[in-house]
């Protein structure tokens, strides 16, 4: 099941706990397995827990205690081995809006020690597969809100990473903005790499997720496809299966 695996989640927790006793009775203790070449989302209402969630599952944040462990290659990576697989997007922009969309994705590359033909042509392709080559030496602050977006995924997914995480990637964009994010999650998916994410736009998610998790208060009060949570839980769509769990 481990070589199956993109992310193992075993045991991990958030707050505090004043005993081992705590530990073992609290409902917010998670545990999950997201396997390879899976688009998992992550949904529950506003304060449920899924930016806390998705931060420890790319580790960013840490856990109080439990583990995140990744398989690369076959092998069993922590988060500091496995970084350089790794791509996160964030729900907020993180970009300099007073450089170019050039400039950014330059500076990142670099981070990324990607070598510079390499990142030249990456830099290209995806500004063009985003429908921002045109703007390429433009200052980001000038974009518009869906622009901004879809720079924002550019940024984390420069490194071509076998596990994304992306927070709310399509958030007040527009129609435009959100097709051309979709449709590259889309191809990065097909091509291999495992997409984790949050979003608000449940119709979205049910046309694009293969398996899902339901969070509320900290807890995973539902996982699995979509198709076997209606049926358990007796709900039309993912819109009524969260207001019933929640």
């Amino acid at each position: 099941m481990w070589r199956d695996s993109a992310v193992q989640m075993a045991g991990i927790y958030k707050g505090r706990l004043s005993s081992q006793a705590d530990y073992n009775h609290s409902a917010d203790i998670l545990n999950a397995i997201i396997l390879k070449g899976e688009k998992f989302g992550i949904f529950g209402p506003n304060g449920a827990g899924k930016t806390t969630l998705i931060s420890m599952m790319c580790g960013i944040l840490q856990p109080t205690s439990g583990e995140v462990m990744y398989c690369i290659d076959g092998e069993r990576l922590n988060a500091r081995s496995a970084l350089q697989y790794i791509g996160y997007v964030p729900q907020d922009f993180a970009f300099y809006p007073e450089l170019t969309a050039g400039q950014n994705l330059t500076y990142f590359g670099k981070m990324y020690g990607l070598p510079t033909g390499v990142l030249n042509e990456q830099i290209d392709c995806l500004l063009e597969k985003l429908g921002l080559f045109h703007v390429k030496n433009k200052k980001v602050m000038t974009f518009s809100g869906g622009m901004k977006r879809r720079m924002n995924l550019a940024i984390g997914i420069l490194n071509e990473p076998e596990i994304l995480f992306l927070d709310e990637p399509t958030v007040g964009v527009d129609v435009q903005s959100k097709h051309a994010i979709i449709q590259l999650l889309e191809e990065l998916n097909k091509n291999g790499t495992s997409i984790l994410y949050t979003s608000h736009h449940l119709k979205e998610a049910e046309d694009f997720c293969n398996r899902i998790a339901l969070i509320d208060k900290g807890q995973i009060i539902g996982l699995g496809t979509l198709e076997s949570l209606t049926a358990q839980h007796r709900a039309a769509n993912l819109e009524e299966l969260l207001i019933g769990l929640t």
